[in-house]
């Protein structure tokens, strides 16, 4: 089972500080949490920290060699996140964190502090190059203080760097929409000018009728936009470095074909199956990170209050699902299928 490399816990899904328009959870849109508690009695989901425990004990037993604490939600809100981290080092795992880079409860630098010596990557939710685009994408959030938190927080790991030679990557995570990618070359020379690393993301999943035309796979002529973005996005990561003469490195940032829209062509592959697993707070076990409501129709795949980690994955269910993922209904229009 090596070739399973990372988790993710949904540690605190229902606790964020922000109203991401996309968000299935938080957006203006959603209703997700009225549903959830029609659904369960439950306003608010929190992983305890013995289910965390458990969990990256068994995935470390299994060759894990990176966590991901709540990719839904502002994971810094998480009141064991300290523990967290201290499992982790304890482990030899490294943490992957996803945050909106508002840093809450502490300062950048106390943060930083925590975080840096254990993570991999901080990828922080980037949707703008400009104050107007990237408030109304990210509601609530103030775009000169998240640029000042990057600054302030690439000083602490690049400090930290050449001290002890532990790199912890910096990554703009981006949303693709209609409204904020005629901005993505100008995101990229950000990126350059304040020392992050990597420009990333994924094509929108429309949770709610009201932002389905921000698509770029709405039509012949949105790809047609996107592909032209996707050529300025490249030809500047190459006119203009970081200040260390290294281009941004640049991910999932590929044309789209025309003819295909949102079916995804055969060749592209689940980059998750057989690689990661995602444990909800309440402890039900997913194949990847698909929209909640949609990947439960890829099968039920047990609890970890039932079943270890290595049951889960060597069970029948699990193993049809990687012979056939291609057949199902979502995997064929999945965003975050890539060419071979």
């Amino acid at each position: 089972m090596s070739a399973f490399w990372r988790i993710t816990l949904d540690t605190n899904p229902e606790d964020c500080n922000l109203h991401c328009t996309m968000c299935e959870e938080h957006s203006e849109y959603s209703d997700f949490m009225e549903r959830l508690y029609d659904r369960t009695g439950i306003k608010r989901r929190r992983m305890p920290f013995g289910m965390v425990r458990k969990v990256m004990e068994e995935a470390a037993a299994m060759g894990v060699r990176e966590v991901i604490p709540s990719t839904m939600g502002e994971p810094l809100l998480y009141r064991q996140f300290d523990e967290l981290l201290a499992l982790a080092a304890e482990l030899g795992m490294k943490v992957n964190l996803t945050t909106n880079g508002t840093f809450p409860r502490r300062t950048v630098e106390d943060w930083a502090a925590r975080i840096v010596p254990v993570a991999s990557d901080v990828k922080i939710s980037w949707n703008g190059a400009t104050k107007a685009t990237a408030e109304t994408v990210m509601k609530g959030l103030n775009f000169e203080r998240a640029i000042d938190h990057v600054q302030r927080f690439i000083q602490y790991r690049d400090a930290h760097f050449a001290a002890s030679g532990h790199y912890c990557r910096v990554t703009f995570q981006l949303t693709f929409m209609q409204n904020n990618m005629h901005e993505l070359p100008d995101i990229i020379r950000l990126a350059a000018d304040l020392g992050v690393d990597r420009v990333k993301g994924h094509h929108l999943w429309a949770h709610f009728k009201e932002i389905e035309h921000l698509s770029f796979k709405n039509s012949p002529e949105a790809i047609g936009r996107w592909n032209r973005i996707v050529e300025l996005a490249h030809a500047t990561s190459v006119a203009h470095p970081r200040p260390d003469g290294k281009p941004v490195l640049l991910e999932n940032i590929t044309p789209l074909v025309p003819q295909n829209g949102h079916v995804v062509p055969d060749d592209h592959v689940c980059p998750f199956l057989g690689k990661e697993l995602w444990i909800s707070a309440m402890g039900e076990i997913s194949p990847c990170c698909a929209p909640d409501d949609l990947r439960r129709g890829l099968g039920n795949f047990g609890d970890v209050n039932e079943k270890t980690l290595l049951e889960v994955v060597s069970d029948g269910a699990y193993q049809e699902l990687v012979r056939d993922y291609r057949t199902r209904p979502l995997c064929r229009t999945c965003n975050m299928r890539k060419p071979c």
